[in-house]
């Protein structure tokens, strides 16, 4: 028996039918360092940006920047670096149109279009998120975008255009950092594991894509394509299965990897004013938008990049 971090106490599950140990709620971290790049990376300097970290692993404030005017090179370099540094980058008081947004959005990868059910914002690279008591927030869900793609998005932009008065935050997880926490043993048993992702079932737009797009599978630990970094990859959301498991072993261990998400210890949480703008690398990070503010109004805009097949 063992207490968690919430102070809830638990215990751990009997092996499940495939000889695999699963341990059905959250254990205690076990202390060690937390750094942005892991234990054994070295911390980057910046010389063009002004960055203060916002945790021991992930999120990043960016100060001095207007998103809006053209960046020269080497400031797009470091925004790069910072974004492989602690994964989420924050800007405040930005004033951007959706076309400026988008040319923003470029200088982290290319700007993906037409969002197989979510409205566009007048550009069909921005995606409009508006939520209000006839339509409130579902997103309060621990999930990476898209990983029902056969190539999930690289990552997005996201600004505030209409906030609520209080609430409405966003919450991001470090899933290099949630792979690094896990037991030896678990992350020997997932080396090599395959998972199926999918559009949920759902009535609307979003049951029309899922009739449309086909189950896709991803590792169950991928590899980032410029840190090297492993990453736990899997979410809520949209995965619905390991391959090669029983259901209930499949159910079992799925439910203890996306506990992962749920540790403060990895987590970054940003507070909404208008004209914030956050970016975020989501092969690396799952987000969570609190849905707190009904029935208040709360509008966002979003580009996403093209990403790559995970490996």
């Amino acid at each position: 028996m063992t207490t968690t971090p919430s102070g809830s106490v638990s215990t751990a599950a009997a092996p499940d039918p495939d000889g695999f140990p699963v341990h059905t709620v959250n254990m205690p971290l076990t202390p060690r360092e937390f750094r942005p790049a892991g234990t054994d990376g070295t911390p980057h300097t910046y010389g063009h940006i002004r960055l203060t970290p916002q945790t021991r692993v992930i999120g990043a404030q960016v100060d001095g920047l207007d998103l809006a005017a053209p960046l020269d090179a080497v400031t797009r370099t470091e925004l790069r670096q910072a974004l492989l540094e602690w994964k989420v980058l924050f800007f405040s008081g930005q004033t951007l149109t959706a076309s400026q947004q988008r040319e923003f959005a470029a200088v982290f990868g290319t700007p993906e279009r037409d969002h197989p059910f979510l409205p566009n914002a007048g550009d069909p690279h921005v995606v409009r998120l508006a939520r209000d008591a006839q339509n409130p927030g579902t997103e309060n869900i621990w999930h990476s975008d898209m990983t029902f793609s056969p190539q999930p998005p690289l990552g997005s932009v996201l600004r505030a255009v209409e906030v609520p008065a209080t609430g409405g935050d966003t919450l991001w997880a470090d899933m290099a950092a949630a792979y690094d926490g896990l037991p030896d043993a678990v992350r020997r048993r997932i080396a090599d594991l395959r998972a199926v992702h999918e559009i949920p079932q759902a009535p609307g737009d979003v049951g029309a894509a899922r009739a449309r797009l086909r189950p896709v599978e991803h590792p169950v630990v991928r590899t980032h394509p410029e840190t090297g970094r492993q990453l736990l990859y899997v979410n809520r959301v949209f995965t619905s299965r390991i391959v090669g498991l029983s259901t209930q072993a499949s159910r079992e261990l799925l439910d203890f990897l996306t506990r992962q998400a749920d540790y403060p210890e990895y987590q970054v949480r940003l507070h909404w004013e208008p004209g914030t703008v956050a970016v975020w690398d989501n092969r690396a990070t799952q987000h969570y938008a609190v849905s707190d503010y009904f029935p208040d109004r709360r509008v966002m805009e979003r580009v996403t990049l093209v990403g790559d097949r995970p490996a």
